[in-house]
């Protein structure tokens, strides 16, 4: 201890006290993320000689640790040891991607046997026994199972796996330090591909190649040579679920594709001193004398991604728990398997250019033709898909319209959206064909899992406690009569979702009488649609007080929703607003959200709707607002999952369109409301 310098104490901005950990490997410095991470768990990284208190930072048993490894002998300063996290990225670390989260060891290496490590000694001693902590693992386990997440998830799920009943054996890299912990070279590999045929006579073998072998980045330890008739060797993208879904066997040293295969259902045979073997979770090849406890699969779980990682949240640009970490990968993974090919976009106008461009050109830029027969042209020349805006889509594109969280503004004064919905059957306002989203409702309806429920549940609790809606306008509520409230909700007349779904009543001034007339006693509340209310779309009734008791202009929807009865509405997405606050909803035409059981609807609905399990509200929810739209984070540029969008919306930290749109958005109105004169 004489060689210790006197300590000195540092602190975070919150007055935290950090502990300063010496580091001697560059990416600690220069990789703001890895920092980020380091000081939520109370570190400070700096350079210099550790001082009394200090501890000495060293990434693994990478081939820079010796430096730090030789400081802290010479200092007796404790070593902390920094890996990735089991949930990395879409793209291994050699890509330049930052991780989502990091172990942080104070005691060992997760992955080396020789000594315990701090996941070691969790596993061991935590109780693991809390009823909350057990239901966060088997949601963590379903969900990465259900998106096809591992640490590193740029693989694709379309992709068709081997015909199922192969014994799969997991290559892993050259020179892997979990590897050499695990005394494994290329005699090992061989020895446990020898075993696997040995104890599978006559079964096909999948021999699954490392994803920094298949980049180039690092070789493997299987070659074409190793190759017969009955083993190949797999190097595709496939998701680790699909080709563990599809095995009769696994067979690993000590990839972290064993953790996988517990969570899929298997119990791997693994042949070296990864964290998850001796637990009763694995045929282990050695013997592990200190891990003498029997775990489930969701108590092993909840050790490795719950309790020992330290998590990020890019959306906070703060540490975060391990279900932001999650919901962060889910968004960014789906936005790189649904954009990787590439978009040509036609029928866009061109303020959606840019905010389109954000949104799906992330992998590769979207290509603009204003021709259909060109863009599908071009599009078959590089290898991509074609996309139109919904209302002028023809067949064989994906359409895309906005989501149902839209925005604080309208569209019609070209505010961009922060959801959009990308649909390769149809589009859900049209009714005539089925639509992805009515596939995504039949499949909630079948059953969702506890944490899918709770989830929804959550979600709406946010919704309504911060009073949001797809616009999120604002305006005070006015004083409304006593006695049972109706509220119809104007549209814009030449909307889609009314030349498509509503057959029967396709105008405000009917909707209103028909809603009169069907309830001569009660309290009439009529609202005009903002874009039409603003003098930009189609829809404006003359004298809306000859049918209704009150009209509203510039209030809060979402208030207006909690001070009503009921919704009569010809397809407005305020009908599903109002099934969210407990509205009783009559539906004159046939929206999305009619035909399941939840609303009394006086249109023709598609016999399909009418067939299968009913939705309840979380699952309905669950549909629209999870699964079916892509959210985009305006402040980190990010794809983001549906809770992001709440944050933003409720704190209002949204970049807003310059005074260039607004004046175009003017311009357009006037030109809307000239055709629709025209048109009269």
């Amino acid at each position: 201890m004489g060689n210790r310098l006197p300590t000195t104490e540092l602190q975070d901005a919150g007055g935290a006290t950090l502990r300063r950990l010496c580091v001697y490997n560059g990416g600690f410095l220069t990789q703001k993320r890895v920092r980020q991470l380091l000081k939520g768990a109370g570190f400070r990284t700096a350079l210099g000689i550790p001082r009394t208190g200090d501890a000495v930072g060293v990434w693994g048993q990478s081939p820079t640790s010796h430096r730090g490894e030789a400081i802290a002998a010479k200092y007796s300063a404790p070593i902390v040891r920094v890996e990735d996290a089991f949930l990395r990225s879409l793209h291994p670390g050699r890509s330049g991607e930052p991780p989502v989260g990091l172990l942080i060891d104070q005691t060992g290496l997760h992955f080396d046997p020789s000594s315990p490590s701090d996941l070691e000694t969790l596993l061991k001693t935590h109780p693991l026994d809390d009823g909350a902590l057990m239901s966060r693992a088997r949601a963590g386990m379903a969900r990465m199972r259900e998106a096809h997440l591992s640490k590193y998830s740029a693989t694709d799920p379309s992709l068709a796996p081997p015909a199922p009943g192969y014994v799969l054996v997991v290559d892993q890299t050259v020179g892997d330090a979990s590897v050499r912990a695990s005394r494994g070279n290329r005699s090992r590999f061989l020895e446990m591909l020898f075993v696997a045929q040995e104890e599978n006579p006559g079964a096909r073998i999948v021999i699954k190649t490392h994803p920094e072998t298949t980049a180039g980045f690092r070789g493997g330890h299987y070659r074409s040579d190793d190759t017969t008739d009955k083993i190949v060797l797999c190097d595709a993208p496939l998701s680790p679920y699909q080709l563990l879904e599809g095995a009769v066997a696994v067979y690993t040293l000590s990839s972290q594709m064993g953790f996988e295969a517990i969570i899929a259902g298997h119990k791997p045979r693994v042949f070296g001193g990864p964290f998850y073997a001796g637990w009763g979770l694995t045929t282990d090849e050695d013997v592990f004398a200190r891990r003498r406890r029997d775990l489930s699969r969701s108590q092993l779980f909840a050790a490795a991604m719950l309790l020992y990682p330290q998590w990020f949240d890019p959306y906070a640009n703060a540490p975060g728990s391990f279900e932001d970490a999650l919901g962060a990968v889910e968004a960014q993974t789906r936005s790189w398997r649904e954009d990787k090919q590439g978009w040509v976009a036609t029928g866009m106008r061109l303020w959606k250019r840019q905010p389109l461009q954000r949104a799906f050109g992330s992998q590769r830029p979207v290509i603009y033709q204003n021709d259909r027969v060109k863009a599908c042209e071009t599009a078959e020349k590089t290898d991509r898909k074609v996309m139109e805006w919904a209302g002028k889509a023809g067949p064989g594109t994906v359409r895309v319209e906005d989501g149902f969280l839209r925005s604080r503004g309208l569209g019609a004064a070209l505010v961009p959206a922060m959801s959009l919905v990308l649909d390769d059957l149809g589009i859900y306002y049209d009714p005539s064909q089925p639509s992805r989203l009515e596939q995504l409702i039949q499949g909630a309806a079948a059953g969702l899992r506890v944490d899918q429920i709770e989830r929804s549940e959550r979600l709406r609790d946010r919704l309504l406690r911060a009073g949001l809606s797809k616009y999120n306008l604002s305006g005070d509520l006015p004083t409304l009569p006593l006695g049972h409230r109706i509220l119809v909700p104007g549209q814009v007349e030449d909307d889609a979702s009314i030349l498509t779904g509503s057959s029967q009543v396709t105008t405000n001034s009917e909707l209103l009488r028909v809603t009169r007339e069907a309830n001569p006693d009660a309290v009439i509340v009529w609202k005009p649609h903002p874009d039409v209310q603003a003098g930009l779309r189609a829809g404006l009734v003359d004298n809306p007080l000859k049918w209704a008791d009150i009209a509203l202009e510039n209030c809060d929807i979402s208030d207006l929703l909690q001070s009503v009865d009921e919704v009569w509405t010809m397809t407005s997405l305020t009908g599903f607003e109002g099934l969210l606050r407990s509205c009783r909803v009559t539906t004159l035409g046939a929206p999305f959200y009619a035909g399941w059981g939840l609303t009394r609807d006086l249109g023709t609905i598609p016999e399909r709707r009418l067939q299968g399990a009913r939705p309840d509200l979380n699952a309905l929810i669950h549909a629209v607002l999870i699964d079916y739209p892509r959210y985009f984070d305006p402040v980190t540029g990010l794809a983001c999952p549906v809770e992001t969008i709440i944050e933003r919306l409720q704190s209002g930290s949204i970049p807003h369109p310059g005074i260039g749109n607004r004046l175009l958005s003017k311009l357009q109105g006037a030109l809307a409301s000239q055709a629709h004169l025209w048109r009269r």
